[in-house]
């Protein structure tokens, strides 16, 4: 999170407590994997790419499938903080698991409501989980698979495509150190295609490189103000920015929000 399909290298499953201080909108967010989002406070409203809405309270979860573009709206309560926990699936981890076959046509997002599965009773296990400092990786990584095993018992499943995009492959190269000064010509190279060809086939889908990396490092830099303590100036750093005054700049005119006021009333 190094070869030509970085994505088949990607960590198993990858955990991200969620904090934000201020109801935001963002809009166009990529998840590359599988995510789900454990809702512990405040409520999130999502859209997809087909314009269904719908609005997830503290207690529910989401499960967004690979590769997802959404508008999100985290909405904190009263003087609340929104919270909420992020769990990051590779492929390989959701098909091992669930043992289905890689499905066709894009899934919907699923909603699933605490009244009807109580799925915010994994949250404590996975929290006691990442603070078990015993546990080694293999039995840690085990662990955090219990999601998608609670998932399967219930008759959930994530149909998955193992023939990934182009967009999702330029932004798993992108993804393994956003701070480089990527250029086209070097992605295309780890790409083994030509750099015309792959502008010519981002360009088919409405895509540019320049704008994929800026999102990258935009997105990157989200999700650092929401689940970590470093300082704007570090997170501009560490997501590709040569200064913080350009990390802010671009962060609000793609937000609409200061990176600041994420954090405003954060604890």
């Amino acid at each position: 999170m190094q070869t030509t399909n970085r994505a088949a290298h990607a960590e198993p499953v990858s955990v991200f407590p969620i904090a934000q201080a201020t109801s935001t909108v963002f809009p166009d967010l990529y998840f590359r994997q599988v995510f789900l989002f454990f809702i512990e406070a405040g409520t999130k409203r999502v859209i997809d790419a087909e314009g269904n809405e719908m609005v997830a309270h503290a207690g529910d979860l989401l499960v967004l499938p690979q590769e997802s573009i959404v508008t999100m709206e985290n909405r904190p309560v009263m003087e609340n903080n929104y919270r909420a926990l992020g769990i990051a699936y590779s492929n390989e981890s959701v098909l091992n698991v669930l043992s289905q076959q890689p499905g066709g046509t894009k899934p919907p997002i699923q909603h699933i409501h605490a009244h009807n599965h109580e799925p915010g009773m994994l949250v404590p296990h996975i929290k006691e989980t990442l603070h078990q400092e015993s546990l080694n990786n293999y039995l840690r990584t085990h662990r955090l698979m219990e999601p998608l095993y609670w998932l399967k018992h219930h008759g959930f499943s994530i149909p998955i495509t193992i023939e990934e995009s182009l967009l999702s492959r330029v932004r798993a190269i992108i993804e393994e150190d956003v701070s480089l000064p990527w250029t086209s010509g070097e992605v295309a190279s780890q790409l083994a295609m030509s750099e015309p060809t792959m502008r010519r086939r981002l360009a088919k889908n409405g895509q540019g490189f320049a704008k994929i990396l800026l999102n990258t490092r935009l997105e990157f830099g989200l999700s650092l103000l929401q689940t970590t303590t470093s300082s704007i100036s570090m997170i501009a750093y560490d997501s590709g920015f040569k200064t913080p005054s350009h990390f802010a700049d671009a962060f609000r005119k793609r937000f609409g929000i200061s990176p600041k006021n994420i954090r405003e009333r954060l604890d």
